[in-house]
């Protein structure tokens, strides 16, 4: 796969990972990273993720590159300090902040998938999830809810449904989960590289809010 000077691939999906970095993560979901991590190899897409060689974040980077995949690790200054980098990557981005590395991830990224995670997955969607819904960002997102992981933010979106907070078409279109990782990879094959066709202008465009 061909590569431009940004990282950002000519051929096939940049596929942005947010998961958790925990050495102490279940296996099940050590095995749901690899899996994920070897079909994007495979299929000749690249790995974008926050750059760390532990936990879930390093299952799903080693086995992208074990299959022959391109990966490309943002990772903020002070967690290389502490030790935790993956070294080697097909590029790491070295960042001061995590909001310069939420950004970079966003910007390298064709499609946006969560795998179980701790509370900086769930900002690092969060954030995906406001952006498909200001339509600034391209959806949908896609959950891993292995073993019913995100069920409790499945009812959240429910409940802001009923609530009239949020269109039911929309957390439908917008937010995909699936159960099992068989699942999740056969819609990754299904979504096509292009921009959604039901995101259109941005509700908000990035180019009119004022910069500091």
């Amino acid at each position: 796969m061909g590569t431009n000077e940004q990282g950002k691939g000519t051929d096939d999906v940049n596929i942005a990972v947010y998961c958790g970095s925990s050495p102490l993560a279940l296996e099940p979901l050590k095995e749901a990273a690899r899996q994920l991590g070897t079909w994007i190899g495979k299929s000749g897409h690249a790995l974008v993720y926050g750059g760390s060689s532990i936990g879930l974040m390093g299952e799903v980077s080693a086995s992208t590159l074990s299959a022959g995949g391109e990966v490309f690790g943002v990772e903020p200054q002070f967690f290389i300090d502490a030790g935790v980098a993956q070294h080697d990557l097909t590029r790491l981005y070295v960042v001061q902040t995590m909001e310069e590395r939420k950004a970079l991830m966003i910007e390298l990224a064709d499609v946006f998938v969560a795998l179980p995670g701790g509370v900086g997955t769930l900002e690092e969607i969060s954030e995906i999830m406001s952006r498909i819904r200001l339509q600034m960002t391209p959806g949908p997102c896609y959950f891993l809810d292995l073993d019913g992981f995100y069920e409790g933010l499945r009812s959240l979106l429910r409940r802001m449904v009923k609530a009239r907070f949020i269109e039911e078409e929309h957390v439908d279109r917008g937010f995909i989960f699936a159960d099992t990782t068989r699942e999740l990879i056969a819609l990754l094959e299904m979504r096509s590289a292009e921009a959604c066709p039901a995101c259109g202008y941005p509700v908000v465009p990035e180019s009119n809010i004022a910069r500091g």
